[in-house]
């Protein structure tokens, strides 16, 4: 499996989540959605950073 299908993917396992957990436990309760969502997205993205992007980081930090 390539590197693009990797990242797709792993962009479609987050929306399933964020949208699993809004609709399953907060459905009414608009500031507790926000934070789980902003928690979730950066619990992830680090996940993304730490295994699957350590390259792009890189090249990230060499073009500074």
């Amino acid at each position: 499996m390539g590197r693009q299908a990797a990242v797709v993917l792993y962009v479609l396992a987050l929306v399933a989540v964020v949208a699993g957990v809004d609709v399953l436990v907060f459905r009414n309760r608009s500031w507790e959605r926000l934070t789980v969502n902003v928690g979730i997205v950066l619990v992830l993205a680090a996940f993304y950073l730490r295994f699957l992007g350590p390259r792009v980081a890189l090249r990230a930090i060499h073009a500074i």
